[in-house]
């Protein structure tokens, strides 16, 4: 439960920087905030389901070693979130329409990644994994997007490289507990 939670936190991270920022420049109304935040949860769930349905075909093949993919996709994202650069092209413009699907995916696609790491999860179910991934994500970029308007867009950088050290750090306990070290 744990795990299933800070993967869903460390996966909201992007959305919710880019939201922030959106906040932050374009103040968009309770209509405009439920939109990014519905977007952005929907896409966060159903990216990992698509990763997850990747990574079950396939764990057959790789059990001897899905620690070390797990470890290695979550350690990826995890410095890659570190940049502080996932979601920068997404927050410079206002997200409505078109604009915002692209955004959907474009800060979804670790979760995508992340989803094939769903059946090395011990005691989850990845449906379950799916939807708190989703709704977590969604009620962050909500929190965003209104944290933004108060705040301010100088937060958003902090909240990627929080999620890449949740991703690095999720990536080495599943390794250290598949591998006897924990």
């Amino acid at each position: 439960m744990i795990e299933a939670l800070a993967l869903a936190i460390a996966l909201a991270m992007d959305a919710f920087a880019v939201a922030l920022t959106q906040g932050a420049r374009f103040r968009p109304g309770l209509p405009g905030a439920i939109a990014i935040a519905l977007t952005f949860g929907v896409f966060q769930a159903v990216m990992p389901l698509i990763g997850w349905g990747i990574g079950a075909f396939a764990l057959s093949y790789v059990e001897a070693f899905d620690h070390w993919i797990a470890f290695g996709l979550l350690a990826f994202l995890g410095v890659r979130m570190l940049g502080g650069h996932v979601g920068e092209e997404e927050a410079s413009h206002r997200l409505t329409g078109t604009a915002l699907m692209v955004a959907g995916g474009a800060t979804s696609i670790d979760a995508l990644a992340a989803g094939i790491t769903l059946p090395t999860l011990e005691g989850v179910s990845a449906w379950f994994a799916v939807a708190l991934i989703g709704v977590v994500t969604a009620v962050m970029s909500a929190g965003g997007v209104a944290l933004g308007r108060v705040a301010g867009d100088r937060w958003g950088t902090w909240a990627e490289r929080i999620g890449g050290v949740i991703l690095i750090a999720l990536g080495c306990k599943i390794l250290a507990e598949h591998t006897g070290f924990l």
